[in-house]
């Protein structure tokens, strides 16, 4: 009998985006190695463990070194690897040098990354074009993104423009990035559809459920023909989370798209991350249920949060629906960002004071350099009138934005100097130099602790 063929892949994304999504990114390492062989055993199509916020919370809040956690997993995993790489943001918030970039991709393909997805929060393809070279350099798979939203600007001509730059700047495969939820069943059908009649490299597709859309945007878009589906393990799943592993492979049984998953196994993770779950209970502040109106305001499962989190410790939480109306009144001023990060944070931030403050009268270095160009070109017009508010005679930039940045190992080499133990350090220090000194500070004052009790005790086991 011949081996039966299995059409659809999925990502899990449970270990970076299901968590980052649920549990405010506090998950530590331990709680992930356990799973580890089951989640070899299942067959993803890949495993996303890193990127995104992981590499902030890991030094910030988690005290644990983010580049031993990905190593760690490599040793523990089979299956491909993959991160999120916010473009020339690499894991922070802002442009980094291309020196720093590079060093950093290829200190990550050396810790074992397989897929690297790259996206720019505008959709500017200037910002990933360094970051797709350096991946295909260094032997690993440069995955370009399309990262969608909805506005007057944006529609299916609009992607597959951003989709064949991409596909001519060498990516090996384009993934639809829905962050919030939006994209209805005929919608990934449609956009599915005419991508996949325009490029020639295989198609992801990554939408959040926070809108509860996603999973029937899965079934469309799969009759459509994409290649794979990021999902996260059922009690890791929903909410703002990922649609549910479990669900779109039972969804799929004796069709044309048939997975190979064992159910079974799959139950078995799912009850290891129900455990686990709980242990991060302070965390778990998801919304419980989908939220439709995520369809009027596009806003990501986390920003609502931080909005929440903002407007309680200013005592003005009241005024939270004034600040969701203000938003989409500054994205059209910014020319309509897709709400992901740094967009979703200088934009959000800006809704809330102009609510509080009054429209534009406080504002951000942030977003002045968004208005001055220096995260790219917004996807449509911005207000000039509101620009010239916010920047005053200053004139905006028309370069690629990291054309501009000194290079920036040599500094952070200086700063790491006394703390360092390994080169991974400087690479720290270059994307977070404060959280990452504290960080290697915090190392230094431990192992120091550790080394003295050892001699304490040799010198009680072995007195001179």
């Amino acid at each position: 009998m011949a081996k039966k063929k299995y059409g659809l892949g999925i990502t899990d994304t449970t270990l970076r985006d299901g968590q980052q999504s649920l549990l405010a990114t506090r998950m530590r390492l331990e709680d992930m190695l356990p799973i580890c062989e089951k989640l070899d055993q299942a067959g993803f199509h890949s495993l996303e463990v890193w990127g995104g916020a992981t590499f902030d919370s890991c030094l910030r809040f988690l005290k644990e070194d983010p580049w031993e956690r990905l190593s760690t997993l490599r040793k523990h995993l089979k299956t491909p690897l993959q991160m999120l790489l916010r473009g020339q943001n690499l894991v922070g918030y802002k442009h980094y040098p291309d020196d720093v970039l590079k060093e950093f991709i290829k200190m990550t393909v050396y810790h074992g990354m397989d897929i690297f997805r790259i996206f720019d929060a505008l959709n500017d393809v200037r910002n990933v074009q360094k970051a797709i070279e350096t991946v295909r350099k260094e032997g690993a798979h440069a995955q370009g993104t399309v990262v969608y939203t909805i506005s007057p600007f944006h529609n299916n001509e609009y992607y597959v423009k951003i989709a064949r730059n991409l596909e001519n700047m060498g990516a090996d495969s384009i993934c639809i990035k829905d962050m919030a939820g939006l994209l209805t069943p005929r919608s990934a059908y449609d956009l599915v559809r005419i991508l996949k009649s325009k490029i020639k490299i295989p198609l992801h597709l990554h939408c959040h459920y926070s809108s509860g859309l996603a999973p029937m945007a899965y079934l469309r878009a799969i009759e459509a023909g994409v290649d794979v589906v990021d999902c996260a393990i059922s009690t890791m799943a929903m909410q703002s989370s990922l649609p549910s592993v479990e669900t779109i492979a039972v969804a799929l049984k004796d069709t044309p798209y048939e997975t190979a998953f064992d159910l079974k196994l799959l139950c078995e993770i799912s009850e290891y991350f129900k455990e686990v779950r709980n242990k991060y209970s302070e965390f778990d502040v998801s919304p419980k249920s989908c939220d439709i109106n995520v369809m009027v305001y596009q806003i990501p499962g986390g920003m609502i949060s931080n909005f929440i989190t903002q407007l309680a410790g200013l005592d003005a939480l009241n005024r939270l629906p004034e600040v969701l109306v203000e938003l989409q009144q500054v994205r059209k001023d910014f020319g309509y960002p897709p709400l992901v990060t740094p967009a979703s944070q200088i934009i959000g931030a800006q809704a809330v004071s102009n609510v509080l403050f009054g429209r534009y009268l406080l504002v951000t270095n942030e977003v002045k350099r968004y208005m001055l160009g220096y995260y790219g070109q917004p996807p449509a017009p911005v207000h000039e009138s509101v620009r010239k508010q916010i920047t005053g005679q200053d004139r905006a930039i028309s370069c690629r934005p990291a054309d501009l940045l000194e290079p920036g190992l040599p500094d952070a080499r200086l700063e790491a100097g006394p703390y360092m133990e390994k080169e991974e350090d400087v690479l720290s220090i270059a994307l977070f130099p404060e959280t990452a000194m504290e960080f290697l500070q915090e190392r230094l004052t431990r192992k120091t602790k550790i080394d003295s009790q050892l001699a304490d005790v040799n010198m009680n086991y072995y007195p001179a």
